[in-house]
């Protein structure tokens, strides 16, 4: 054991391995009784290729590079494939995420285009598919842009021809509803064919505010009085679907919780979760099993994978070492024929999940027998797995009195320990949405740090998903206040109870994290510095005509409508008072960035010039929101030790050094 100061044990845990394991898993599905889903690659540039898993147990990527299957509906995409068993061939539509295009490849084939590419603003851009093979059809959410400004887009659902014939043909695609609503989601058909639902919302709404279940008789390959038969303004619905035997089945939050609901009956009324918010989609929370039984990822807080028999409302667990299960799941024999046995595997459930020990893997659960095992993505300890950090699950109080739920990873280092009795550094992480949480799960990103004697505190702060609709709304117009005195309060706490070292503190965040890590800098003195990657640092700028329709009413909910409280929206950015900010600061900003363009940046940066603040500014080509490329994420992580290590006074072995301007 060697006794080392904080900020100086050596680590097997280097940004290239890190950056290897960045992104999990996502789309889960059956094409016959093979599992396929979609999985990262950031060493290919930051793709995404389509991995299935044959019967012998072998996986495979069934697309070589540059395919790259995901959709930029919503920027945030969605489900980007769908497939199914065709004369005992693979057949699967996908998007390609450099044209959006949706594609169709069979087995033994190259890919073939199913519809155009249009030249009119982001184009034509597709998700959720659903196959109708005995239609020769695909439907799908059609995303299609009218004009080259960010809000002017259209989204209807739409019916897209099998045999290519709408490939260079826009008006042989088939328009199924009306576009009187912004936002919907794929359409989910009835086990007798004759009826759709599906969900829709509109601004200035988000989904976690108030969604509607949109009802439609299916007539001939047609959809006929859409009508709303659950849902509102103030109500979210995040997913909905059919039992086998013809129920509705959806998931409300009408009592606060997300809960699940059949034929508008409460099936499994909890204080829990089983729904979230729907940034991508697609997202699936529950899947119906032949026999009236539904798969279900719930949970307060953390998740988990069961098996819910909504006769009784008894929920079995899957038994596993999982603690967090991503809202992706898929079920084979979910849509057998009245009169037809079900397929052999009967009763297979897939999913993604993870725990502080292993990374996200492909989990399959027998419905029937309750044994859970990995099938895909297997988790690979490529470090002595006594590197990673041990989290605890803590309640901290906030202003008011009110519950802070954070997960805090002490510095850890089989091999290491520091001299004295001196408190380590901490960095507060502020996790994106802002409405979503951070997973209690194997992050090599914070073993990175925690391997090297930094601390991390992820902080659930209000307005954080997972805890109900109260807890959520405690952001409701106070976004820039709840989030930064819960992050501060979480910091101050570990420094008085001697955990912490006040005097090395600092906070972190991305997107919304970053809006949070900028906002706490410039109006709090509790950090000595700060990472901010890919953020909002202007609120006025930052809305309809900068980024992007989806979230372009969002602050509205968030702060408050501007018409009403522009004084807010001044004395809230961080851009309005870059003469508050005197910690030196990390700003990451991809230059593809729709999201958080990097104008927000840009503004940000001319209001601190001449103020002398140490700080350093890197942009990356061909990063959008979130960094996918292995290259990016290394420097990332390697500048952001290096920040720590100057502010800090900390001696990191073998980090190049991040050059701060003044």
């Amino acid at each position: 054991m060697q006794t080392l100061p904080y900020g100086s044990w050596p680590s097997p845990i280097d940004a290239a391995l890190a950056a290897a394991h960045d992104g999990h898993p996502e789309y889960v599905g059956f094409v016959g009784a093979e599992a396929w889903w979609t999985e990262p690659r950031p060493t290919e540039g930051g793709r995404r290729t389509l991995v299935r898993r044959r019967a012998d147990g072998v996986e495979e990527s069934v697309l070589p590079a540059p395919w790259n299957v995901r959709s930029r509906v919503i920027e945030y995409g969605g489900q980007p494939w769908a497939g199914a068993d065709a004369d005992g061939r693979a057949l699967v539509v996908f998007v390609d995420f450099a044209d959006q295009r949706l594609y169709r490849y069979e087995e033994g084939g190259d890919p073939r285009p199913l519809t155009p590419v249009s030249p009119v603003g982001g184009g034509l851009r597709w998700a959720d598919p659903q196959l109708r093979l005995e239609h020769g059809e695909v439907w799908c959410v059609l995303e299609e842009f009218t004009g080259d400004g960010p809000s002017d887009v259209r989204r209807v659902l739409a019916a897209v021809p099998l045999d290519g014939s709408a490939a260079q043909d826009r008006d042989a695609v088939r328009e199924l509803t009306d576009g009187r609503h912004r936002f919907v989601t794929g359409a989910r058909i009835s086990p007798d064919g004759r009826r759709a639902a599906w969900l829709a919302w509109d601004h200035p709404r988000m989904p976690w505010d108030g969604t509607e279940l949109v009802l439609a008789d299916v007539d001939g390959g047609t959809l006929r009085e859409p009508r709303t038969v659950a849902g509102g303004p103030d109500e979210s619905i995040a997913q909905v679907d059919w039992s086998t035997d013809g129920c509705l089945l959806y998931a409300s939050d009408r009592t606060g919780w997300w809960n699940l609901y059949r034929d508008h009956r409460p099936v499994c009324p909890r204080e829990e979760e089983f729904g979230g918010p729907l940034w991508k989609l697609g997202h699936r929370w529950f899947a119906p099993l032949d026999g009236g039984l539904i798969a279900v990822v719930h949970g307060r807080g953390a998740t988990a994978l069961g098996i819910l028999d909504p006769e009784t409302g008894e929920v079995v667990d899957a038994a596993g070492p999982w603690t967090e299960f991503e809202p992706t799941l898929a079920v084979l024999g979910e849509r057998s024929e009245m009169g037809v046995p079900p397929p052999e595997g009967w009763g297979r459930v897939v999913a993604v999940g993870a725990s502080p020990r292993s990374a996200h893997e492909v989990v399959e659960l027998d419905a029937r027998t309750g044994r859970a095992r990995v099938i895909g993505a297997r988790h690979d300890d490529a470090v002595d797995p006594s590197y990673y950090p041990e989290p605890q699950i803590r309640t901290f109080t906030g202003p008011a009195g009110r519950e802070i739920h954070t997960h805090v990873y002490p510095p850890h280092n089989p091999r290491c320990v520091a001299p004295g009795d001196t408190p380590p550094p901490y960095v507060v992480w502020a996790h994106g949405g802002p409405t979503g949480r951070a997973p209690l799960v194997l992050d090599l990103a914070i073993a990175y740090f925690t391997s090297r004697g930094i601390g991390v505190a992820e902080v659930n702060y209000g307005g954080s998903t997972g805890y109900g609709r109260a807890y959520r709304n405690r952001l409701r117009e106070q976004w820039g206040v709840v989030d930064v005195e819960d992050c501060a309060a979480v910091a101050l706490a570990l420094a008085d109870e001697g955990t912490a070292d006040r005097d090395r503190l600092a906070v972190r965040g991305g997107s919304a994290g970053g809006w949070t890590a900028a906002a706490s800098l410039a109006a709090t003195d509790v950090y000595a510095c700060g990472t901010i990657l890919y953020p909002i640092l202007d609120l006025t700028g930052w809305g309809p005509g900068e980024t992007h329709d989806f979230e372009s009413r969002y602050l509205e909910t968030l702060v408050g409508p501007l018409a009403e409280v522009p004084g807010r929206y001044a004395e809230r950015s961080p851009a309005q008072h870059a003469d508050r900010v005197t910690a030196p600061f990390l700003l990451l900003q991809g230059l593809d960035d729709v999201i958080c363009p990097p104008a927000q940046c840009e503004r940000f940066l001319a209001r601190m010039e001449g103020r002398r603040v140490p700080h350093a500014y890197i942009a990356f080509e061909g990063e959008g929101h979130g960094f996918r490329r292995a290259e990016t994420m290394i420097r990332v992580l390697e500048s952001e030790l290096s920040l720590y290590a100057q502010v800090f006074g900390l001696n990191p072995r073998g980090i190049p050094a991040l050059e701060l301007a003044q």
